[in-house]
C-alpha cells in the first residue's frame, strides 16, 4: 500500500488555504490538514469549509489539545474531521480522554511527538492507550536549527498502528521518512509555498511511492549555510532576523554578483592600509574582508590593488566602514565592494589596528566568523552562533514570498492577500 500524503496548510487565511488545498489534491495529496495557524485564525470554520470542499478525503484538524482532550475532539469531529492531532506530552488523563471522545465520535487521534523527550517510551504508552496515529514531528522553529523528523523515526520503534512523519520533508527527504517506517507524509511549506503547487506535490507524490532509490545527502554545515544563503536575497535575512542586521551608509557598492562568506575583520585608523592589505593573506578562499577604517571617509584604507591581491585570495567580497579608492578600475573587476565613500587621498602603512577582532562596520557589530550576504540591497551581518537557523528561516520567508508572486501574478494584490486590514494591531 502506497504512504498517505497529507498537505500541511500553515497558512492563516482560509481562502488562500481551501486554494491551495484544491491544487495540492490535483497533485496527489491525499490528506488535507487544517494546521494549527489556520484553526487558531478561523476556527473550527476551517474545518467545516474544508470537509465541504473536500467530501472525499480525510480532513486532519491539528489541534495539538493539551487539555479538555475529549471536548477539542467532539469540536473538530462535529466540524467535519477524520482525525484529531493532539499533543504527545499531554498528561495521560487528557490523552485518555480524547480517546474516549474519539471512540464516541469515530474519529482517529493523532499524537504529536514534538518535544518529546524519551520517544520510543511515550510512543509506546500513547499505542496503549489506544491513540491510532503516532506523529514523529518536529516544529518549525526546532527546523531551523537543525532537528530533523527522520532522527524521531529511528527511535520511534515497532508500535502495531500508524506512523506519520512531519518537520520539513520535501522531495527529497519525504522518501527518506518511508524507508524508515511512515506510512503518512506530511508536508508543508515545501508544497503550500510553491509557485507550482500541483507540481510540487505531484513531485513529492512520485517520489513517496518509489521510496527506495532515495539518499540522504552529506553535507557540512557550512556547506548548507552557504546553499541556503545562495537561494534568498539579503531583504529575506534581514526578515528572517526580525528587520535586523542590516548596515547602513554603504552609498558605493559594486555588485557584480552575490556576496556571501564568513567575515574577516579588520580594524584601522585614519586611512592606514596595512592591517587591511595584511588581512587579505590571512583570509581563505570565500571569506569576506570587513573593515572599520574607523568611520574616516576623507582617507581610503583600500584600493585596486588590494582588490586584485583579494581576487588572488578568493576573497568573495570586501566591506568598508570607510572610503574607498580607485573605484573607476575596481569597477571592472568581478568582486563585491561596498564602501561608504568614494576617496582618492590614500592613507599611510603604518600598521595600525588589528585583525580578526570584533569590530563595529556600518551601524553593526561584526565578529570573526559572522556570515555575511551582500547584493544590490545591501549587506546583512548574520552571528555566526546563529547562522544555520537564521539560513533556514530566510529561505522560509522567500519561499512565502515565491507562493505570494505567483498569487499576484493571478491577479491578486499585496494588501488582499495578506488580509491587512484584518490583522491590524489593535
Amino acid at each position: 500500500m502506497n504512504p498517505i500524503l497529507q498537505v500541511a496548510l500553515d497558512l492563516t487565511e482560509l481562502s488562500r488555504a481551501v486554494k491551495i488545498a484544491e491544487e495540492a489534491v490535483a497533485g496527489g495529496a491525499d490528506w488535507i490538514e487544517a494546521g494549527t495557524p489556520l484553526v487558531k485564525s478561523e476556527g473550527m470554520a476551517a474545518v467545516r469549509a474544508l470537509r465541504a470542499k473536500f467530501p472525499n478525503n480525510n480532513i486532519i484538524a491539528d489541534l495539538k489539545t493539551s487539555d479538555t482532550g475529549a471536548v477539542e475532539v467532539e469540536m473538530a469531529a462535529k466540524a467535519g474531521a477524520n482525525v484529531v492531532c493532539i499533543l504527545a506530552n499531554a498528561d495521560n488523563a487528557v490523552i485518555s480522554d480524547a480517546v474516549r471522545g474519539a471512540r464516541l465520535y469515530g474519529v482517529s487521534l493523532m499524537a504529536d511527538m514534538m518535544n518529546v523527550a524519551d520517544v520510543s517510551a511515550r510512543a509506546k504508552e500513547l499505542a496503549d492507550l489506544g491513540v491510532d496515529i503516532i506523529n514523529a514531528h518536529v516544529g518549525i522553529d526546532q527546523q531551523m536549527e537543525g532537528k530533523d523528523p527522520l532522527e524521531i523515526l529511528e527511535n520511534l520503534g515497532s508500535l502495531g498502528i500508524k506512523v506519520a512523519a512531519a518537520g520539513g520533508l520535501n522531495k527529497d527527504t519525504a522518501p527518506l521518512a518511508v524507508q524508515k517506517g511512515a506510512d503518512i507524509v506530511i508536508c508543508g511549506a515545501s508544497i503550500i509555498k510553491s509557485a507550482d503547487i500541483t507540481k510540487a506535490a505531484s513531485e513529492i507524490r512520485k517520489a513517496i511511492d518509489n521510496p527506495s532509490t532515495a539518499k540522504k545527502s552529506v553535507k557540512t554545515l557550512d556547506e548548507q549555510i552557504f546553499e541556503l544563503l545562495s537561494e534568498v536575497s539579503a531583504p529575506n535575512v534581514t526578515d528572517a532576523l526580525y528587520r535586523k542586521g542590516a548596515m547602513n551608509g554603504l552609498a558605493a557598492s559594486h555588485v557584480p554578483k552575490k556576496m556571501i562568506g564568513r567575515a574577516v575583520t579588520v580594524q584601522t585608523f585614519g586611512g592606514d592600509w596595512s592591517k587591511p592589505v595584511q588581512a587579505i593573506d590571512v583570509c581563505s578562499a570565500g571569506d569576506i574582508l570587513v573593515i572599520n577604517n574607523d568611520e574616516r571617509c576623507d582617507v581610503a584604507p583600500w584600493g585596486e590593488l588590494a582588490t586584485r591581491s583579494a581576487i588572488n585570495k578568493g576573497v568573495a567580497g570586501i566591506v568598508i566602514d570607510g572610503a574607498v579608492r580607485d573605484w573607476d578600475d575596481i569597477l571592472t573587476l568581478d568582486i563585491p565592494v561596498f564602501a561608504k565613500s568614494v576617496q582618492p587621498n590614500a592613507g599611510e602603512p603604518k600598521g595600525f589596528g588589528e585583525i580578526n577582532a570584533e569590530i563595529s562596520c556600518c551601524g553593526q557589530s561584526v565578529k570573526p566568523g559572522d556570515w555575511i550576504i551582500g547584493d544590490k540591497s545591501g549587506v546583512v551581518v548574520i552571528p555566526r552562533e546563529r547562522a544555520y537557523e537564521v539560513a533556514r528561516r530566510a529561505h522560509e520567508v522567500n519561499k512565502t514570498e515565491i507562493r505570494i508572486r505567483e498569487e499576484i501574478r493571478r491577479g491578486g494584490t499585496l494588501g488582499s492577500l495578506s488580509q491587512l486590514l484584518r490583522w491590524e494591531k489593535k
